[in-house]
């Protein structure tokens, strides 16, 4: 007779958890907070230490994946000699020093602070359409309405990019980033090289449309960028092309829905930030700490470590749990699983990571949110829930794929 493994204490395959990963969460970190997985990954979930895995300047790359890692094998068995995706594979995200401060210097050169407050009147022109076209609908998918088209078009449009399928690309990226989560199917697997594939292409395309018509925007820029002679080979323009194309809406799709389902679940936060929009800043915070648009980060270690007297060796894979981090309440106090839109240190939160690896689109995401917010509140004073919530099950860019609201 098989004996039967015991389940291990934090299985982000159990049901229900995408729908509600915080309970899992909350006894992860009080009974093992430094957690070793039996798949061979450690996890981290103490405000304190994610905090410090994020700055520490471990690799990010899984390349670094000791070789005997059952983690890895899993990986190299799923993988059945796939490659990674590009825009894992050779964006900043995924890049150790040297490359990654190349990488991140030549990009972030298009996203200062005053080349982001620039784009408030447009962000709010196409908010407001927005909005509009949902007063005529009455009710409507908010993920479909707002949350998804909003980021899409103002990356689309700070890239510059030709007119696009958009709904394809949506699929497509949807699609790529399962590759974020922990895979055990491998027709998932060959899924997300297939859709790496096409994307890659329609970014080669955009790039090659671009070096011919080009313009004051961020393809253009990223085309031309150089710096102390350093500039983006063929395969690294692309893939830093799909890591703004993908980060820069599938993220913000997640803040902007959950965050209006968060105020509309809890109704005295709502009404305190309807009845003072000054709050909307902090609110944002409040509402990236209580449900982190990402969910985990990941680093490698090159030599042991040791975290609340226990050793991690070299060569390991450690998440980082973001999601959890936000709701320590040792950091946060004994209300930290509550939504408090006044939270004094809520701006505290690791929704954007940090260290090196920080959102670079960090900015831009708070600005986007800032104004949906705003605006929508003010618009749709009668703004409910209209039928029943579906999370897009996924582990770690989590959020609600349909969020049915009728506008009053």
């Amino acid at each position: 007779m098989t004996e039967t493994l015991p389940s291990p204490l934090f299985d982000p395959f159990a049901p229900g958890f995408t729908d509600d990963p915080y309970p899992s969460y909350a006894a992860v970190r009080a009974d093992a907070p430094v957690y070793e997985h039996p798949l061979g990954f450690w996890l981290l979930t103490r405000y304190d230490d994610v905090s410090w895995l994020l700055r520490a300047g471990l690799s990010v790359e899984d390349r670094n994946v000791a070789a005997d890692s059952l983690l890895r094998q899993f990986r190299e068995e799923m993988m059945n000699g796939n490659e990674l995706p590009r825009a894992e594979a050779l964006s900043m995200l995924d890049r150790d020093p040297p490359d990654h401060t190349r990488l991140r210097r030549l990009v972030s050169k298009a996203f200062t602070p005053r080349a982001i407050q620039a784009l408030r009147p447009r962000i709010t022109e196409l908010v407001d359409g927005m909005l509009d076209a949902m007063a005529q609908a009455r009710r409507v998918d908010l993920v479909d309405a707002l949350a998804f088209p909003l980021p899409f078009a103002v990356i689309a449009e700070m890239l510059g990019t030709p007119p696009a399928d958009h709904e394809r690309i949506r699929r497509l990226s949807g699609t790529v980033v399962r590759s974020l989560e922990p895979v055990a199917d491998p027709d998932l697997v060959a899924a997300i090289v297939a859709a790496d594939n096409e994307l890659a292409e329609i970014a080669a395309d955009m790039i090659a449309w671009k070096r011919a018509h080009p313009a004051d925007d961020l393809l253009t820029a990223l085309i031309g960028a150089e710096d102390d002679g350093d500039v983006l080979d063929a395969d690294e323009l692309v893939a830093q092309t799909l890591l703004l194309y993908i980060a820069g809406h599938e993220t913000t799709v997640n803040l902007i829905a959950g965050g209006t389902l968060a105020l509309l679940r809890h109704p005295d936060q709502l009404a305190l930030l309807r009845k003072d929009p000054s709050l909307v800043g902090n609110a944002v915070e409040e509402l990236l700490r209580y449900d982190s648009p990402v969910q985990a980060s990941r680093r490698i270690t090159l030599e042991p470590v040791t975290v609340r007297g226990t050793t991690i060796p070299a060569g390991a894979f450690v998440m980082a749990s973001l999601g959890s981090a936000n709701r320590d309440k040792h950091f946060f106090g004994a209300d930290a699983a509550e939504l408090k839109l006044g939270r004094e240190n809520a701006r505290q939160h690791v929704s954007f990571g940090g260290g090196p690896h920080h959102c670079l689109g960090a900015s831009l995401a708070r600005l986007e949110a800032c104004i949906t917010f705003e605006r929508l509140i003010a618009r749709f004073p009668g703004l409910a829930l209209d039928g029943d919530v579906v999370w897009n099950g996924r582990i770690n860019l989590r959020g609600p794929a349909h969020l049915p609201v009728s506008v009053g």
